[in-house]
């Protein structure tokens, strides 16, 4: 961890080590399907956020100051806990498909926003970027026989505009600490909010559910799908542009394809690769508009610092579905595996 930050205050690693977080998020769909408990999507989104919160605050040392509480809340709500949540009913209610098509009008939401909260202009090929994206999402994992549901689209959509909020609203609030603990407070009030939801929901884990596939699978949700893979996403909405930021995004459902035909054996169309390389080019015109416009790294300070890390500027931006039928469904961002009673992924 302390090697990557270190690695981000040169500006030349900036966006290969931010593209690090939708790749590891990618990782989510495999890792469900194969090592996971089925049917436990909440489950398992608190016990990302949770124990990836604690490793992060036990690193950093440093709880929120005066007047930071109630934003830790409302950024960990907006971030994790809601967003989670959202996406849980979208799936349940939604194909994965439609749900991961819903969730790539991300980068939309983000240029939107900070248009209107952070003073960015957003430009046409920043546009075009994030239209080309959801076209190539739809492409990758939508189906024709997708039906959709009133309530479940409102639940995918807010589910993204949740995420949307919380990063512009993390960017006009700046830091008043360093990375990690900044990190750790959203991880830890997101957890901390989805635990009774998930209590009631689906109740306790039980222990014989905890087999040494499954210990395997949630440690490598929470300290490199959550943890790490939310540090360096953070970092780079402090340095990049809100359209190049929100556009890697859409690499999490590229990969997840991509490892479900490598190591699970789900079949590719001419389609889905279609829509794959539509997203790369989606990604690389963002890039082209943002890499001019990419600011030094703001100072993260050294791993358990007491540091203030100051505000993170003007530019920056977004991150963060799932769905499937025994094989999570890919979507854009830090996905939560959802049941396996969704229309399945045909990869």
């Amino acid at each position: 961890m302390r090697y990557i930050v270190l690695m981000l205050r040169d500006r030349r690693w900036v966006l290969p080590v931010a593209a690090l977080a939708p790749l590891l998020w990618g990782t989510t769909y495999a890792t469900t399907s194969e090592l996971l408990p089925p049917g436990r999507p909440l489950t398992a989104a608190v016990l990302r956020a949770l124990p990836a919160g604690v490793l992060l605050l036990l690193l950093a040392r440093r709880l929120p100051p005066r007047g930071w509480w109630g934003r830790a809340l409302v950024l960990g709500t907006l971030n994790i806990g809601a967003f989670f949540a959202l996406l849980f009913v979208g799936a349940y209610r939604l194909p994965g498909g439609v749900a991961a098509t819903v969730g790539a009008l991300q980068p939309l939401v983000v240029l939107g926003l900070a248009t209107l909260l952070l003073g960015e202009r957003a430009g046409r090929r920043a546009v075009l970027a994030a239209l080309l994206g959801v076209a190539g999402v739809a492409l990758l994992v939508l189906r024709a026989e997708a039906r959709l549901d009133g309530v479940g689209l409102a639940a995918a959509t807010g589910g993204a505009v949740s995420m949307a909020v919380g990063v512009v609203l993390a960017k006009r609030w700046g830091r008043p600490a360093p990375l990690l603990a900044v990190t750790s407070w959203q991880l830890l009030a997101g957890g901390l909010v989805l635990l009774p939801v998930a209590l009631a929901v689906e109740g306790p884990l039980p222990p014989r559910l905890l087999d040494a596939p499954a210990l395997a699978g949630y440690a490598w949700l929470a300290l490199a799908g959550t943890a790490l893979a939310y540090v360096v996403w953070f970092l780079g909405v402090g340095a990049l542009p809100s359209g190049a930021l929100s556009s890697l995004g859409l690499l999490a459902p590229v990969v997840a394809t991509t490892l479900g035909w490598a190591l699970l054996g789900q079949s590719l169309t001419v389609w889905q690769v279609a829509g794959g390389l539509l997203v790369l080019v989606a990604v690389a015109l963002a890039q082209r508009r943002g890499r001019t416009a990419v600011a030094a790294p703001p100072a993260v300070g050294s791993v358990g610092s007491t540091g203030s890390t100051g505000s993170t500027g003007s530019t920056g931006s977004t991150g963060p579905a799932a769905g499937p039928t025994g094989v999570p469904q890919p979507t854009v961002g830090p996905a939560l595996p959802v049941p396996a009673r969704c229309l399945p992924l045909a990869p």
